[in-house]
């Protein structure tokens, strides 16, 4: 049975963070949002996946020694392309600083939100810092709100 969305009841919400190179934004977003998932147990429910739209060959370095400083190893990422194909399939689409428009399908009908970050890329250790604390906030949020609006689909089908 499906929703008037047309998904299924406690299907997985799929997000996807994604920037031009998903060399570092984009890839800070996946990587705290994933470990959210995984501190507060919450396998399944909510999926996520990252890509750019012109992806660099490698993660910047100092994302990967911003990251490392938090505990989170990114260096073993690689950055990858996502398809309109795969965009189609996801209910949210975080843009890291760059409008929704050119990266999501006509068709597509689901929460488009930019963040407006600035990009990691050739800045120094501190301002790559910030942003990386910026960027957690929002997936913590992000992972909060995508929680609530669960539990409330799920009460209201039990209802």
């Amino acid at each position: 049975m499906t929703d008037d969305a047309g998904t299924e009841p406690n299907a997985d919400t799929a997000v996807a963070f994604v920037c031009v190179e998903n060399a570092g934004r984009s890839q800070m977003a996946a990587a705290f949002a994933e470990r959210e998932l995984a501190e507060r147990d919450l396998d399944g429910g909510i999926t996520v996946v990252a890509g750019g739209t012109d992806p660099a060959d490698h993660v910047h370095e100092v994302v990967v020694e911003a990251m490392g400083d938090v505990g989170i190893d990114v260096s073993d990422r690689q950055p990858r392309a996502i398809t309109p194909d795969e965009l189609a399939t996801v209910e949210y689409v975080v843009t890291m600083g760059c409008s929704a428009d050119d990266v999501c399908p006509a068709t597509w009908r689901g929460d488009a939100r930019d963040w407006a970050l600035d990009d990691p890329g050739g800045q120094d250790l501190a301002t790559v810092r910030e942003i990386r604390d910026e960027i957690r906030r929002r997936a913590s949020d992000l992972i909060d709100e995508l929680v609530r609006e669960q539990e409330e689909e799920a009460s209201a089908t039990h209802d």
